[in-house]
This record gives C-alpha cells, sequence and structure tokens, in this order.
C-alpha cells in the first residue's frame, strides 16, 4: 500500500513525465532482486531453457494482472489507484526479469529506454534513452503550490493509459492549440463515461478491466521474451512479432490450477461485486468499507504473492 501510494505520488508531482518517472523508480527499486531472481533461477533448474522460465514468468504476471484489473475496474477509489499500481509494477517486474534472466542488466538506463519502446511509450530506444536521461536530470518537483492545468491531468491519464497499454501512442508531433483543447475536452468526457460506468455496470467493467490487464500483460511478456530472446533484432521488431503470435492454450495441470486459483479468487470478488450492487439501494457506508476492504486485501494479497518465487 504505501509504494502504491509512493507510486501515485510519483505521478501527481510530476504528470508531465509519468512515464519516465515511473520506469526509473521502478528499474531503482527492481534491478537488483531481478538479478537476484535470475541468478536464483538459473542456479536452481540450470537444465531447464530460459524460454521456458520466461514463459512462466509470463503467465504468472498475466494471473496477477487479472485480479489487479479486475479490483481497479472498481468503484472505490481507495481499491482502484493502488490496483492500477501494482497492475504497472507487476509488468514492470516482469521485464526487468526476463532481461536479467538472459543476461542483460536491468540497472542500465537502456534497459529502462527498452522497456519504454517495448510498453509503446515512445516509438524508438534512442528517443526513450534521451528523454530518460533528460528526466533523471531534472529534481522531482515538490507539491505543487497551486491548481494545473485540467489539460496536463488529461494529458497524465493518456499517458498512463498507453503506459497500461490501454491505447496506443499517438505518431508525429504532440497536438497544440484547438486539437489540443479538442483533445483535453473529449479526455474529460471519457473519464467521465468510465467513472459512471464503474457505477452503472461494475461487474461488468470489472470484467473488461481484468481482461484488458491480462491481455496487455500477456502481450508485453511475448514482446519482452522475443526482444531479449534474440528472437527480434529491435524492440520494434519484437513489437510486430508478438502482435502477430497467438497465445498458447495451457496444459491440463495449468488448467486445474487455473481453475482452483478462479474459485479461490471468485469469493472475495464476488463479495466486491456484491457490496457494488447492494450499494445501489442503500449507499451504506459500512457496505462501502467492506467492499473497499476487501478489494485492498486482495490487492495486498497478489502484490506480495508477485513478489515471490
Amino acid at each position: 500500500m504505501s509504494r502504491g501510494k509512493l507510486l501515485a505520488t510519483i505521478a501527481y508531482r510530476d504528470p508531465v513525465h509519468v512515464a519516465e518517472r515511473l520506469t526509473l523508480y521502478g528499474a531503482g527499486n527492481l534491478a537488483e532482486p531481478s538479478k537476484q531472481w535470475a541468478e536464483s533461477i538459473r542456479a536452481g533448474q540450470p537444465e531447464v531453457p530460459k524460454a521456458q522460465h520466461a514463459e512462466q514468468l509470463r503467465t504468472k504476471s498475466a494471473h496477477i494482472a487479472r485480479v489487479d484489473g479486475a479490483i481497479s475496474g472498481t468503484p472505490f477509489l481507495i481499491a482502484f489507484v493502488p490496483a492500477y499500481m501494482a497492475y504497472l509494477w507487476q509488468e514492470g517486474r516482469m521485464v526487468l526479469r526476463t532481461a536479467a534472466l538472459y543476461g542483460r542488466d536491468p540497472s542500465e538506463m537502456t534497459t529502462s529506454a527498452e522497456t519504454l519502446v517495448l510498453r509503446g511509450v515512445h516509438p524508438t530506444v534512442e528517443l526513450a534513452l534521451a528523454e530518460l536521461t533528460r528526466v533523471r536530470g531534472i529534481p522531482m518537483p515538490g507539491k505543487p503550490e497551486s491548481r494545473r492545468p485540467l489539460k496536463v491531468w488529461v494529458s497524465a491519464g493518456y499517458s498512463l493509459l498507453i503506459f497500461g497499454g490501454f491505447l496506443s501512442a499517438p505518431g508525429g508531433e504532440r497536438e497544440r492549440g484547438a486539437r489540443a483543447r479538442l483533445k483535453a475536452t473529449l479526455g474529460i468526457i471519457v473519464g467521465l463515461v468510465i467513472w459512471v460506468s464503474t457505477w452503472v455496470f461494475p461487474v461488468t467493467f470489472m470484467i473488461m478491466m481484468a481482461w484488458g490487464c491480462e491481455s496487455h500483460s500477456r502481450q508485453l511478456g511475448n514482446r519482452a521474451l522475443a526482444f531479449y530472446g534474440g528472437d527480434a533484432d529491435s524492440a520494434e521488431d519484437a513489437i510486430a512479432r508478438a502482435a502477430r503470435q497467438e497465445d498458447k492454450g495451457h496444459d491440463r495441470r495449468a488448467v486445474v490450477r487455473t481453475i482452483f486459483l478462479g474459485l479461490s479468487l471468485a469469493i472475495p470478488l464476488g463479495i466486491v461485486a456484491g457490496v457494488i450492487h447492494l450499494m445501489k439501494d442503500s449507499g451504506s457506508p459500512a457496505l462501502m468499507a467492506i467492499g473497499a476492504l476487501v478489494a485492498v486485501s486482495l490487492v495486498v494479497a497478489v502484490t506480495v504473492s508477485a513478489g515471490k518465487g
């Protein structure tokens, strides 16, 4: 929870460079643990191909993303923020662990630049590296003394949606003037519609977020595996290869594990969905507290689980 709060603080302090700030912070905290994880995996199971370890990591990350996505689809703000940040965090861990597994140094700035390209934030590693270097040289802004323009927050939300895989980055230079205002207006409308939908269609939105987060986590894992595994000549080529690749089905054991995992998560997720439904009629603060507590507990549980093994 404290990490989720810190990530949210980073985004609040510097919304203009939110993707770069989160990537730099993630590399600073995940690089060494990723190296240790890769060394432990290679030493403990040297006979197992690296691609198999990477695939297991990708699958586990997708399962975690599914739960974080479902929680981020609830109208509970106290659960939404840490859930979405936890989703971004575990994706960053997956990419850095994959890089370390194939002998790359996850603490290098180039690896962070490659992560941004694999996420689709920047078109080339060179541009991403230049932007990361520039942002790292700028001190973290303090708490703002006045309200920022609304278009700044719209742009930050847009960047976070690209960073999380829900939107594609636009080509060419950023829009200015009337185009920027139109984009901000549309962003506000979309944001309001999404927020209202979490109350009117809570279960549907939870399913959509779970599906979207899991799908992007699998896709990002495919990109990282293609790039660091040597199948792709560049990060751009890895993205193209991942787009053409169809995800393989799970074997019987994986299906059984998934069923039991789903059953173990169905009850708390059902409680969250049930509370949201009952809140429409009663609006009870106690129900809100129960739903939020269960949702936050799920985020904490899956986040702790993600850091193990």
